[in-house]
């Protein structure tokens, strides 16, 4: 070997030393922003004399444009130079934080968020997108565990400083602070993020990129009218059908277009299809379980919202420290052990509290919460990793992008879903359906047992993925040898 091929990995190994630093601060600001967000929903209302509705569009304006925007962002980093579409990406997500902190109604906070959410959905793509492009196969998990760690640690300490400083300061206050926080990562990202991007001749399918998000999007707003307006409303059945229109009409543009959005090929691909669909049902899971235990904890238990935090802070550590040991770990001995491992632990965890958490003892759906966190700090790392070594080179951004979106669709998707089955179990009052459960939250028990069921799904697909390490290996040489 040449000591040209020898100085390429350590090139990169030494600017992964550099990038995942930056990368994984963004991705922990952001997720924080976003989960601290979601507890200030009330002060919001009373600031602005809202309705639920109307001010749930802090949140679903957000979603919606995360949505789109995610798939397109993975697609661009294949053309343009990932350091400045990031950094630029930070400076949009800044601004909207400074419209959102200065906005003087309702509808201007609104928009302020969708600004912010055009910048933010670069941050989750283009982190992956780096570690997929930088570093080479049988290096990449531990560098994808980090990020995950840092969104595990976002997610986990969001709603306490969103708490805590909402209350004392008002909620505009943070939002000057993650404007500064981004503000701050923006000369670090541009000094040493890869370049990155195509050097070709460019060709963006702007049509199919559009009815791909146009898919997204309305799928997640017909998921969360289902919830707000009832699933029977024309609003949610009408956005339902607009998603399959713009699904039929993306799969048509894919096979038509001279240059699409992204080879008919890609969805072909067995090992990339099957991480995907572990990614959606295994993010399904956890936000749900993050939405539903400290409303069980609130609402059946009688405890505050500070000591729902507390209950939930087992599974967050464990996602937050564990994630760099399995993601290092799917790269020594493959992906499918962990993630099997993962999703198994994460589904018997649930599947306990379904059985004997709801109205339960909180230390018992501490526990729960801890096998939860366990199980998913196992599987997702080496998910991601999976997806990454399943694409060749030339799709390796737009293939990320549609991972990350599906990934954040899925946890979207969940608490909508969960949500609707427990309202409906709550109105029929019958028994659970869980033959083991004997407490008096049956509708908890049915919602915590239809998310151990997705995760059966997840663990069906598991079984497409690359068993070992070495077939990920050999199958990066092959696509280290497309892209030279």
């Amino acid at each position: 070997m040449s000591a040209g091929s020898k100085a390429i990995p350590e090139e990169r190994t030494a600017s992964a030393r550099l990038f995942l630093p930056v990368a994984a601060s963004a991705a922990f600001v952001a997720v924080m922003t976003a989960t601290m967000i979601n507890v200030l929903i009330p002060l919001m209302r009373a600031e602005f004399g809202a309705s639920e509705a109307q001010v749930g569009w802090v949140v679903t304006g957000f979603t919606l444009v995360m949505a789109i925007g995610v798939p397109l962002y993975g697609r661009i980093s294949d053309f343009f130079s990932l350091r400045r579409v990031f950094s630029l990406a930070l400076l949009v997500y800044a601004a909207g934080g400074l419209i959102c902190a200065l906005a003087p109604n309702l509808s201007i906070l609104v928009f302020g968020r969708m600004v912010q959410a055009s910048g933010d959905a670069a941050i989750p793509a283009l982190a992956f997108v780096s570690v997929a492009k930088v570093l080479p196969p049988g290096e990449r998990g531990t560098a994808l565990g980090i990020i995950a760690s840092s969104v595990g640690i976002g997610a986990a300490v969001g709603p306490i400083v969103g708490g805590m400083v909402g209350q004392l300061f008002g909620w505009r206050l943070l939002f000057l602070g993650s404007l500064l926080l981004m503000l701050l990562l923006i000369p670090f990202a541009l000094r040493v993020l890869p370049d990155g991007g195509s050097g070709g001749e460019r060709h963006f399918d702007l049509a199919g990129g559009i009815l791909l998000g146009l898919a997204a999007g309305l799928f997640l707003f017909g998921i969360t009218q289902g919830q707000v307006a009832g699933f029977a409303s024309f609003s949610s059945w009408g956005s339902f059908l607009g998603s399959a229109l713009a699904a039929v009409g993306f799969a048509w543009r894919i096979t038509s277009a001279h240059h699409p959005f992204v080879s008919p090929a890609l969805f072909r691909n067995r090992a990339y299809v099957a991480a995907v669909i572990v990614g959606f049902f295994s993010m399904f899971a956890n936000i749900s379980m993050f939405v539903f235990v400290p409303l069980l904890i609130v609402e059946v238990n009688g405890l505050s919202a500070g000591a729902a935090g507390l209950i939930l802070t087992p599974g967050a550590l464990a996602i937050a420290i564990l994630s760099p040991m399995s993601g290092r770990l799917s790269d020594r001995i493959g992906v499918r052990v962990p993630v099997l491992a993962g999703l198994s632990v994460m589904g018997l965890s649930i599947f306990f509290l379904s059985a004997f958490g709801a109205g339960a003892s909180p230390l018992l759906l501490s526990a729960g919460m801890l096998g939860s966190g366990v199980g998913f700090a196992l599987a997702n790392p080496p998910t991601t990793n999976a997806a990454a070594g399943a694409l060749p080179g030339e799709e390796v951004g737009v293939g990320m992008g549609i991972f990350q979106g599906l990934f954040f669709l899925g946890g979207g998707t969940g608490p909508a879903l969960i949500g609707a089955l427990l309202a409906a179990r709550g109105e029929a009052d019958a028994e659970a359906l869980n033959p083991l459960y004997t407490l008096d939250a049956a509708p908890f028990s049915d919602a915590f047992l239809a998310i151990a069921a997705a995760l059966m799904l997840a663990l069906v697909a598991s079984f497409g993925l690359r068993s070992s390490a070495k077939g990920e290996k050999e199958s990066g040489q092959i696509l280290e040898r497309e892209m030279e």
